[in-house]
């Protein structure tokens, strides 16, 4: 009776084992986001992950979207923590069946980011956040 309870115990424990195995590893979906990182902090009671919020403008005095993320790599945290205030690219991969939020808040892991330094304001136009050089050191 007391092996019984045993194996299903150890079974269920492998069972649970393999479903966050596999659900940590494989992805629903992949993409980028781009836009100005304005929140990003280290929180949660047992289990602290990053969660962040990257605002995203689509077009000049539309309304902003805002994109909720987790970031689990310290790497990535301390880079996206450095670009702060600046507009940039984010990778994540969305990940479903993880049933509880130790794993973070969002569906959304980051994986990499990318700085943009160029502002797009429509098909093929782009503004350079790089000031130009002044016209009177350009012609020395």
């Amino acid at each position: 009776m007391v092996k019984n309870i045993v194996i299903a115990i150890v079974a269920l424990l492998l069972l649970a084992a393999a479903w966050f195995g596999i659900f940590l590893n494989w992805s629903y979906s992949s993409g980028e986001r781009a836009g100005w990182v304005q929140k990003f902090s280290h929180k949660g009671w047992l289990c602290k992950t990053w969660e962040g919020e990257l605002a995203l403008v689509s077009l000049p005095g539309s309304t902003v979207e805002k994109f909720y993320f987790t970031v689990h790599d310290e790497a990535v945290a301390q880079k996206i923590s450095a670009a702060m205030g600046k507009r940039v690219s984010l990778h994540y991969e969305e990940k479903v069946g993880l049933p509880t939020s130790c794993f973070g808040d969002t569906r959304y892991f980051v994986t990499r980011i990318a700085e943009t330094p160029d502002i797009p304001l429509g098909p093929g136009v782009s503004l350079p956040t790089q000031p130009a050089a002044p016209a009177s050191a350009a012609s020395q």
